[in-house]
């Protein structure tokens, strides 16, 4: 693998990675009802589990799973599943409204392993990620002469580059969080992000 080509693959990654999908919505709705830590942790459970099947994907059981038709079926349904009940969740909140409990230090303890548990499964239970890696991957691979270390370098990338974005953004949530925390706005937010995380869920059933 030349820096050439390696560049070429960035190029490729952070198009990829600026693109939103259910990943940023989960840690944008995780954000918002735990604060900085609860999307950092949920942004932590994305990211390991990107590095999973990026791991997979380099090492050639990405390609046993997608493959397996029965497994692949059901990993897509239960990913849509968890999807829609993620939106379903933010949905209720915009649709109650009620903003006005402060969570309790314990209370955010005791919840952060549940952050961390949405952003893993919303990665791990999406079998689009691994399509992606198992698509782009070898378009910057020769087998003839790279090794498996390349192609677990091309894969850590990509989780790396999402976490580096997700903290990007939830950095800028930090930064105006007095203005998201008003009730008009947080419903808002709530709603858009349910949306679109029931929207994701449907499409990966739908899609052939």
């Amino acid at each position: 693998m030349t820096w050439s080509s390696y560049s070429s693959y960035l190029v490729i990654v952070v198009l990829i990675v600026l693109a939103p999908g259910p990943d940023t919505m989960v840690m944008l709705k995780n954000s918002l009802s735990g604060g900085t830590r609860g999307g950092f942790l949920t942004t932590a459970g994305i990211f390991v589990a990107n590095a999973v099947q990026g791991t997979a994907a380099a090492l050639g059981l990405g390609v046993v799973i997608a493959q397996s038709q029965p497994v692949f079926v059901t990993l897509k349904w239960v990913g849509a599943a968890y999807l829609v009940f993620l939106g379903f969740q933010a949905l209720r909140g915009a649709w109650r409204g009620d903003y006005s409990g402060v969570t309790t230090a314990k209370q955010q303890r005791s919840s952060g392993f549940r952050r961390f548990r949405e952003g893993f499964l919303s990665n791990i239970t999406n079998p689009k990620v691994l399509v992606l890696y198992l698509s782009v991957l070898p378009q910057f691979l020769d087998p003839a002469t790279t090794s498996a270390w390349h192609a677990l370098l091309l894969a850590y990338t990509v989780a790396v580059l999402g976490a580096v974005w997700l903290l990007t953004l939830l950095f800028f949530v930090h930064r105006v969080r007095a203005w998201l925390e008003r009730r008009k706005v947080r419903r808002a937010l709530d709603g858009v992000t349910g949306t679109a995380l029931v929207g994701f869920g449907a499409a990966l059933v739908l899609e052939s």
